[in-house]
């Protein structure tokens, strides 16, 4: 099976414009993100899907700067962007992330992207997302080509369209889902970039890390930063998830 790791990206956010293009010592948030998912095995084809407005231009030169695979289309309808780009690539499986995670853990990822792989016959939808026992930012979704062609040509919703898998866990009825968790329940700790309080955060996280462990650093590494440096969980402490 080929296994299309898809990874959604743009230039308009909301709270923080601009932000997968931010420098984190001396590399773009969106080169962050790739050289980690490179470091995940079980993965054929890493594909950044952008929007095809003309400000999106800049995340199309960065992934041809950085050698990676892209797809432009539809800014809200998140879900045809995904289902378009998958096709062009063939992808059997897809997995989903999203730019605004540099710290996501390849080897968590790997893991889970393996679990659907052992256990495709049972399950239509794997990942730590639904059910979270990991920290929000190292978000991991996989699924068949199968089950997101019957999500695009089903959903109806905004929701379900602009979010891409809502469709997909909203029907348990349809899908066959698998919650991935970890032993002990992280939740609590915010690690996806969002806004100025996450920047400072991740930003802090790899200037302690980044010079002395490269990309290698996983998220009981951050883990153990926490111990010695408390203070860094209340930097972001106080932001709220917006909600899908």
């Amino acid at each position: 099976m080929r296994v299309v790791c898809i990874m959604q990206a743009r230039t308009g956010s909301t709270r923080l414009p601009g932000k997968v293009l931010k420098n984190i010592c001396g590399k773009t948030v969106l080169e962050h993100d790739v050289e980690r998912l490179r470091k995940i095995r079980n993965i054929d084809e890493i594909v950044i899907a952008t929007t095809d407005k003309e400000n999106d231009n800049k995340i199309v030169e960065e992934a041809l700067r950085l050698k990676v695979k892209y797809f432009r289309g539809s800014e809200d309808d998140v879900l045809s962007r995904y289902y378009y780009a998958a096709k062009k690539y063939k992808a059997d499986v897809v997995v989903r992330v999203t730019s605004d995670c540099p710290l996501i853990d390849y080897e968590v990822s790997e893991k889970i992207i393996q679990y659907y792989l052992d256990n495709n016959d049972k399950y239509d939808y794997v990942s730590n997302t639904i059910k979270r026992t990991y920290p929000r930012g190292l978000d991991t979704e996989v699924f068949s080509f199968r089950t997101l062609e019957k999500a695009f040509n089903e959903s109806k919703l905004q929701r379900d369209r602009e979010h891409v898998t809502p469709y997909i866990w909203d029907n348990s009825n349809i899908f066959k889902l698998y919650y991935y968790k970890n032993d002990i329940d992280y939740s609590e700790l915010r690690w996806t970039l969002d806004t100025e309080e996450d920047f400072q955060l991740i930003n802090k996280i790899y200037d302690l890390l980044y010079p002395h462990m490269i990309s290698e650093f996983r998220f009981k590494d951050i883990l153990d930063l926490y111990n010695d440096y408390p203070e860094l969980k209340s930097i972001n402490a106080n932001i709220e998830q917006k909600k899908v």
